[in-house]
């Protein structure tokens, strides 16, 4: 159920398409706007779902280049190969965003488009070149670039010297990488994000075995690589750290001080709502948060885990890397890709059947969607999204009183699966995607306003784009790309979004947003 609008949005507006009508709503006087002055409204995107192009130029092999050509590893058989194009389609891609109307895109480099084989071979100039021609000509068009380093993707040559993740030495690899990074953009580029959700990558790759390098154990999963479900994670989550901190550290010392830039960290975000009001219901809440984002924000913030960790695992958890005790906080901002929630349940005091967080390694707190009946949100096309806008609200709410660092909501956005058989106008006739990011944005108004610091919002995605195990046939986009043709149609979502920003005059050539402080 969808919570009633804010008086944000006041004022009626309707837009046709030749299929259907959306009236959208909003204060037409962008001066009463609850958004903080020079607040960032983009778009987002990584490298490997858009650019395609995937061995041009001397680009080399990465980690999803490799798993991806796996038989069986990708629903729909597809791989990134191709992708969007956007390696060749930029400048058009650009064009979108600028009649949009946004003031900064997230975008992430791909690693082994500017280093083939990591740090055991050459810089790749044409890749600097190509990422070099993307930035200008952002800023051309009054649109700031705020920049991943890497969105999940490694180079497939650390895989094969030393397991990639599994080894410290991933941590040099990294360090030299951004090293390259911040020395050819960063006299450009003053956000940067260190890599995405390592939360989802570790799960996912070292947990349950589905993505990259498909490692698990046990109950787990199936995977035929082996692995430590129990384990690993938290030896990847450790050279994760490791990496991070030796980057941040890197950049303070050697190129904030003339770059004047800041430096993030994106994690994947869910709300848990506990499945009843007792006192363990609740504290499981708390467990789940801190096996599943407190995990990585509460070293890069505090400098040690979080204490719920500690008290479940002991001396199973890695140490805190000591270069994060030196550089606390080690993050500017918190980067918060939020798109659904889910129940929780304790199962340290109670018997649970087994599930997604239900084990000592995951916080024993069962997490799931579905209860009694009661579902948390309406369901979408992916079986992990459900729409529940309230979330929204309620995550930043609690980061922001965990952590009193600045956060930037760097992911927000629903996918649907296309059915076959539709025409284009229906394709385009994205009602639904507009109701869910007007319902996000009214609850994130909400946090908002009752003091929450929140700089920039982000909607997933500019285009249609490879979606990781779901390949090409989960939708994101504001706008419809024909995998045939690679022709870029705006949807509905995209009219809807140039007005909002239209409204609350956040666009092109707006003050830069690292001015604020």
């Amino acid at each position: 159920m969808e919570p009633p609008l804010l008086p944000l949005f006041a004022l009626s507006i309707l837009f046709l398409s030749s299929a259907a009508s959306h009236s959208l709503s909003l204060k037409e006087d962008s001066n009463s706007s609850p958004f903080p002055p020079n607040f960032l409204f983009g778009t987002a995107s990584s490298s490997y779902q858009i650019e395609g192009a995937y061995l041009a130029d001397g680009k080399g092999l990465n980690n999803w280049d490799v798993f991806t050509h796996k038989p069986g590893t990708v629903t729909d058989g597809s791989n990134g190969d191709v992708a969007d194009d956007h390696y060749h389609r930029y400048k058009e891609d650009v064009d979108l965003m600028e009649d949009i109307g946004v003031n900064s895109y997230r975008m992430s480099l791909s690693w082994t488009r500017i280093l083939p084989k990591g740090r055991f071979g050459k810089v790749n100039q044409a890749g600097i070149d190509y990422y070099n021609r993307l930035i200008n000509l952002l800023l051309s068009r009054g649109i700031e670039p705020f920049v991943t380093i890497s969105h999940y993707d490694i180079p497939q040559e650390a895989v094969d010297r030393y397991d990639g993740w599994l080894s410290p030495e991933i941590a040099k690899d990294f360090t030299y990488y951004a090293d390259v990074c911040f020395k050819n953009f960063g006299d450009r580029v003053k956000y940067w994000i260190t890599f995405n959700e390592p939360n989802v990558a570790f799960i996912r790759g070292y947990r349950i075995g589905i993505w990259p390098p498909g490692r698990c154990s046990g109950s787990f999963g199936n995977c035929s690589v082996g692995g430590n479900s129990e384990k690993e994670p938290f030896i990847v989550g450790h050279n994760f750290l490791l990496a991070h901190g030796s980057i941040v550290e890197l950049y303070r010392t050697k190129y904030r001080k003339i770059q004047g830039g800041k430096i993030g960290l994106a994690s994947h975000t869910m709300w848990f709502e506990p499945i009843s009001n007792s006192t363990e219901d609740k504290m499981a809440l708390e467990r789940a948060q801190a096996f599943y984002m407190n995990w990585f924000l509460d070293p890069a913030i505090r400098g040690d885990y979080p204490i719920e960790m500690r008290e479940i695992l002991g001396d199973d958890l890695p140490p805190v890397p000591e270069v994060l005790k030196r550089i606390k906080p080690s993050i500017d901002f918190i980067g918060v890709n939020h798109y659904t929630s889910y129940f929780v349940k304790d199962c340290l005091y109670s018997v649970c059947e087994p599930g997604l967080g239900s084990t000592r390694t995951e916080g024993s707190a069962l997490t799931w969607a579905h209860v009694n009946g009661r579902t948390i949100g309406k369901p979408t096309s992916l079986d992990w999204l459900f729409i529940y806008p309230e979330g929204m609200e309620k995550i930043v709410t609690y980061i922001w009183e965990r952590f009193k660092i600045p956060i930037f909501v760097t992911e927000n956005g629903v996918g649907w699966k296309e059915e076959p058989n539709l025409t284009i106008e229906e394709m385009i006739n994205d009602e639904d995607r507009i109701d869910y990011v007007r319902a996000y944005l009214d609850a994130l108004v909400t946090a908002i306003r009752k003091g929450v610091d929140v700089r920039g919002y982000f909607l997933w995605s500019l285009l249609d784009n490879f979606e990781w195990t779901d390949g090409s046939q989960i939708r994101f986009g504001l706008h419809r790309v024909d995998y045939d043709t690679l022709e870029r149609t705006p949807r509905m979502s995209a009219s809807w979004y140039k007005t909002f920003i239209a409204l609350h005059g956040f666009g092109p050539g707006a003050k830069p947003l690292h001015t604020q402080e």
